[in-house]
C-alpha cells in the first residue's frame, strides 16, 4: 500500500513563497512518475506540475510556469514543489500523486495540504 504525506502548506501574502514536500512510503519510489495537483474552492482538481521517474522531464500548467518548480529526491522518496511569486488564485488544497506505470493513471494520493494566498 502506497502512502503519501504532504507538508509545507500554509498562509502567505501575494508574492510570497512556499515549498511543499511529499514523502512516499514505497520501496520503488524511483520507478514512479509523480505529480502535484490542486483544487481551488468550487473548482475541479487540476494538474499543476508533473515529473518523470528520473526527474529529467517536467511539465507545468501554463498558469504556474516560471513560478513553480517540481523536483524529486529519489534517495529520500520525496517530491517537492517550490512555489514562488504566489498569487491569490494559487489558493487551494495541494495533493501529490503517484502515477501507475501500467495504467498511466494517478492511482495513489496524499491527504492534501492547504495553501492560502492573500492579496
Amino acid at each position: 500500500q502506497v502512502q503519501l504525506v504532504e507538508s509545507g502548506g500554509g498562509s502567505v501574502q501575494a508574492g510570497g513563497s512556499l515549498k511543499l514536500s511529499c514523502v512516499a512510503s514505497v520501496s520503488t519510489f524511483s520507478s514512479y512518475a509523480m505529480a502535484w495537483f490542486r483544487q481551488a474552492p468550487g473548482k475541479e482538481r487540476e494538474s499543476v506540475a508533473r515529473i518523470s521517474w528520473s526527474g529529467g522531464s517536467t511539465y507545468y500548467v501554463d498558469s504556474v510556469k516560471g513560478r513553480f518548480t517540481i523536483s524529486r529526491d529519489n534517495a529520500k522518496n520525496t517530491v517537492y514543489l517550490q512555489m514562488n511569486s504566489l498569487k491569490p488564485e494559487d489558493t487551494g488544497v495541494y495533493y501529490c500523486a503517484v502515477r501507475s506505470p501500467e495504467s498511466l493513471l494517478y492511482v495513489h494520493w496524499g491527504q492534501g495540504t492547504q495553501v492560502t494566498v492573500s492579496s
